[in-house]
């Protein structure tokens, strides 16, 4: 009877121990869990491995696609200015190739000079860096920049202008100022014109 006891006594223990263990072998602990996918570097993380400033770009960059090749297509989230030592202006689609220390066949972003704007057809730096400067290729002519500019990312500027009565105030100081040069010019030419009259 002792030999029962202890049977039913093993058996009892053995059904409900067996159900405890059995879950803890199906717990999502004890499966493997998944690699989680590498996050995909930024605009700006590429940038510098390629020997380039990460300020290049403004801000508001939503995505880019780079191949094996260096060729890249950025899209930001809309078409903005930046004001570096000149106005640069992004449009909302910028691609070109990506090399050490440039990026060649640009295409999408403009450089203002003066009243014109210009397309940027290269950007470079210096090798090896660092670099001092950084260069944009408008055609055949580099304008030089200061490397300084690019090492922050700049907030982008919706427009490139102020409103349209501080573009009034700003032409109605030009006609002024050739008023003022047409009365001095007529003064010199042909003296007090109000005096020789009366």
């Amino acid at each position: 009877m002792a030999f029962t006891s202890r049977f039913h006594l093993c058996l009892l223990l053995f059904l409900i121990l067996t159900p405890f263990t059995i879950s803890l072998d199906l717990t999502p602990s004890a499966q493997p869990q998944p690699k989680p996918k590498p996050k995909k570097p930024t605009l700006y993380d590429i940038l510098p491995e390629y020997g380039l400033p990460p300020g290049i770009f403004p801000d508001n960059v939503e995505s880019y696609n780079l191949d094996k090749d260096g060729n890249f297509e950025v899209l930001l989230k809309a078409p903005c200015y930046v004001k570096f030592e000149y106005l640069v202006y992004y449009d909302e689609k910028i691609s070109g190739k990506l090399g050490i220390g440039s990026i060649t066949k640009l295409k999408g972003i403009e450089v203002k000079r003066f009243f014109f704007w210009f397309n940027v057809n290269e950007i470079r730096v210096d090798l090896p860096p660092p670099s001092d400067s950084v260069y944009f290729q408008i055609g055949f002519v580099n304008k030089k920049l200061d490397m300084h500019q690019f090492q922050t990312i700049h907030s982008c500027m919706k427009s490139c202008g102020g409103s349209l009565r501080q573009v009034l105030q700003k032409v109605s100081f030009v006609f002024k100022d050739f008023e003022i040069f047409v009365s001095v010019y007529v003064y010199r030419q042909f003296g007090n014109i109000s005096s020789s009259i009366g």
